[in-house]
């Protein structure tokens, strides 16, 4: 049986990556709390994108885990930002408002291309 959500680290271009992929949901999160964790753990002032391209389904339980470490990144002068929202992530998104306190990019290659700078970082 496949696992219902995975996440990847990776290092790419002076950011760390967590490619996203599955459901995410209360039942899910844990492993992306504790990538999340980890990828905080680093040097401050790291900049975290988080690629959402395989993600088909973000809950608000992931939804707080991301608001959560954003908060956690700003503290050590970090930023997260957002890639590849699909459209059933990306419209929770818009429906709770969080679209704009995140920078998100249409996918990870305008993610890494683009500075990090901006609003919503």
């Amino acid at each position: 049986m496949a696992e219902r959500f995975s996440v990847e680290a990776t290092h790419v271009e002076g950011a760390v990556v967590l490619t996203l992929s599955g459901e995410l949901d209360h039942d899910t999160a844990g492993p992306l709390r504790a990538a999340l964790e980890a990828a905080l753990a680093g040097d401050g002032g790291a900049r975290l994108l988080i690629d959402c391209a395989g993600l088909g389904f973000c809950d608000s339980t992931g939804l707080n885990a991301l608001l959560r470490a954003r908060l956690a990144a700003r503290e050590t002068g970090g930023r997260l930002e957002l890639a590849g929202l699909r459209q059933p992530v990306a419209r929770m998104f818009r429906t709770t408002g969080a679209d704009v306190v995140f920078r998100v990019h249409d996918d990870l290659a305008a993610a890494l291309a683009s500075d990090g700078g901006g609003t919503g970082a």
